[in-house]
């Protein structure tokens, strides 16, 4: 079974969500037995995600049973939703049973609020080693998938697992999506351990949210998490269970990244930087609590299990020493590749342990590392990772217009010369992107000036 959970204690309890439902790890295996009842492996199945145990059910035996499912967010935009189901024809659907992309359709199974919906499509043909798919963070919409093996995703749970010194005595409170790489390996990672997930969507204004974190050892977040829980002071509350404070999906500022590991200093907690991306099964790097004062933003080393290098710009590869380069992960948590459509789904392992992650980093005499800048082009804004050439395919071919798309990693910038398609654009882009309006800009020009080779210039 789906990361030996059939060996944890039966009557260990394994989830908690905000509806105070508790789930054993029993409970997971009994459930994961009926759910094969009700879908033939090696189907493929849509599961529109949300922080609730239905959900967390639904993919655990999924991976237990052989079944391929597909995490998406289950509000999912319409447009968005039908162009992924028209391209990959799912044979099932998991959601909760008010989902209105399952309206009108029967199910044939439910529990814990969340129904198996059949849509009576021809199951598509899948590698055999293919176990998982996820939209790749912060996609506008595009088909592109990356494709995990089963062994990628238990490696990682593994990875993580030691990194963190995971046990079954945490209690880690896990607010990020379901269906962003980086949540999804703090539920993974625990559940291997035989710990407790406090699985929660509540936002940080709510009553129920503190509640919860007062009981967690652990908080996973964001950039922008973060930014939230320190608008809030949450560094003047009491929080007496919480040991570790881990952040991924991108890069703090100098001042929170001091800010977090003052804190965690001075309170007895660790404070654990993690660096990673969607084709290596979330996580890569990590830097020891015991460094967090002294090595400002690292990412510091490659998990246990994995490699580091850097590859400078006359392609040499070095794996010691101070250099500067693109960085380069080696490991078995590298996943199978990426599915365009549904005859990708047959492919097998494409990259073969070895992921060049399209970063810029620089490696210090102590063999610490630093992502200094990007080779491509793409954004990371608060964990959601904005590819600029799609989105520039995208709004040309929705609004028949040219533009041009740049940026860091506080702010989206959208250059347009027609004037009514940048008073269109805010509401599309938010929309499409998942961004917040203030770290988005429209910026109306008169043109967009370009070279004899198409490139943008002057801009």
């Amino acid at each position: 079974m789906f990361l030996d959970l059939n060996k944890k204690d039966p009557a260990s309890l394994a989830v908690i969500d905000d509806s105070g439902q508790a789930l054993t790890y029993g409970d997971i295996c009994s459930f994961s037995a009926q759910f094969a009842q009700h879908v033939p492996a090696r189907s493929l199945i849509f599961l529109l995600t949300e922080n609730r145990n239905g959900s967390l059910l639904g993919y655990v035996a999924c991976l237990s049973n052989g079944i391929v499912p597909l995490l998406l967010n289950a509000k999912t935009e319409e447009g968005t939703y039908r162009n992924l189901s028209d391209l990959y024809r799912p044979a099932y659907v998991w959601a909760s049973e008010d989902n209105k992309h399952c309206a009108g359709m029967k199910p044939v199974f439910a529990a814990q609020g969340y129904a198996l919906y059949p849509t009576g499509n021809v199951p598509v043909s899948m590698h055999p080693d293919l176990a998982l798919l996820l939209l790749t963070s912060g996609s506008t919409g595009s088909p592109k998938l990356v494709r995990h093996s089963l062994r990628n995703v238990e490696v990682n749970a593994e990875n993580v697992r030691q990194l963190f010194g995971l046990t079954a005595d945490e209690r880690a409170m896990a607010i990020l999506p379901m269906y962003y790489t980086m949540g999804l390996s703090v539920i993974t990672s625990h559940l291997l351990a035989g710990a407790t997930v406090l699985l929660s969507g509540r936002s940080m204004l709510d009553k129920g949210f503190w509640a919860t974190l007062r009981e967690a050892t652990s908080f996973t977040g964001v950039p922008y998490s973060y930014e939230l829980l320190m608008r809030m002071r949450f560094m003047r509350m009491d929080l007496p269970n919480l040991r570790v404070l881990s952040q991924g999906g991108g890069k703090l500022t100098e001042e929170m990244f001091r800010a977090l590991a003052q804190y965690a200093h001075d309170t007895g907690k660790r404070f654990i930087a993690t660096y990673g991306q969607s084709e290596c099964t979330a996580r890569m790097a990590y830097l020891p609590a015991e460094l967090a004062l002294e090595k400002t933003c690292s990412i510091g080393f490659a998990e246990p299990g994995g490699q580091l290098s850097l590859v400078d710009e006359n392609g040499h590869e070095s794996f010691t020493g101070e250099a500067t380069g693109e960085l380069v992960y080696r490991g078995e948590n590298v996943t199978l590749g990426y599915a365009f459509g549904p005859e990708d789904l047959t492919k097998g392992d494409e990259n073969h342990g070895v992921m060049h992650t399209g970063d810029l980093a620089r490696r210090d005499a102590d063999g610490c590392y630093f992502i200094v800048g990007r080779l491509k082009r793409f954004l990371k804004i608060y964990g959601i990772r904005v590819d600029l050439e799609e989105l520039e395919n995208l709004i040309q071919s929705t609004f028949k217009t040219d533009c041009y798309c740049k940026g860091d990693d506080e702010k989206l910038v959208v250059l347009v010369a027609d004037r009514q398609v940048a008073a269109q654009l805010p509401a599309f882009l938010e929309n499409k992107t998942h961004l917040f309006h203030k770290n988005l800009e429209i910026r109306l020009v008169d043109e967009i000036l370009r070279n004899e080779a198409g490139k943008v210039i002057n801009q």
